[in-house]
């Protein structure tokens, strides 16, 4: 169950669902609110332009871009596909084995959605198994906090 505030996803109190037993056993997850659509692509095109101008600035030639960005509060990791797409990732800082979870997230891509006849490149992904897999490649990142290659 995801909470915020005091308010679950769908909008019950916190309090009022801890007080029913019959949502025992329960698994609570406190965090941010989730961002709206307008808001992740306003950040997707804040990013695309930040890697093009590090790409272009970067003393290295032949830079592929930004890979990490680092704050006090989080980390942002950017994987750049040899097709040019990339996956990024904001995690704690502390967070371990991004990489690898990146990579991962990559191989999920690759497997559900370029592999299904149904899908368009530069399109929201709908498909059921990649959102599955997803999750459960970001539950076993969040549970182990590191993401290794035994995973």
């Amino acid at each position: 169950m995801d909470v915020n505030g005091k308010y679950t996803a769908d909008g019950k109190e916190v309090l009022e669902y801890l007080g029913n037993p019959a949502n025992y056993p329960v698994s609570i997850r406190f965090g941010r609110p989730r961002l709206t659509s307008n808001e992740k692509l306003m950040l997707a095109s804040m990013f695309h332009s930040l890697f093009a101008i590090g790409s272009q600035l970067s003393p290295e030639q032949g830079s592929s871009g930004i890979e990490i960005l680092e704050t006090d509060t989080f980390k942002l990791h950017c994987f750049q596909t040899l097709t040019g797409i990339k996956f990024v990732v904001l995690a704690d800082p502390r967070q371990a084995g991004i990489d690898s979870l990146l990579r991962k997230i990559y191989e999920i891509y690759s497997d559900f959605a370029l592999k299904n006849p149904f899908y368009s490149l530069e399109m929201p992904i709908r498909c059921e198994l990649f959102d599955q897999n997803l999750k459960l490649a970001l539950e076993v990142a969040e549970k182990a906090g590191t993401f290794g290659p035994g995973s």
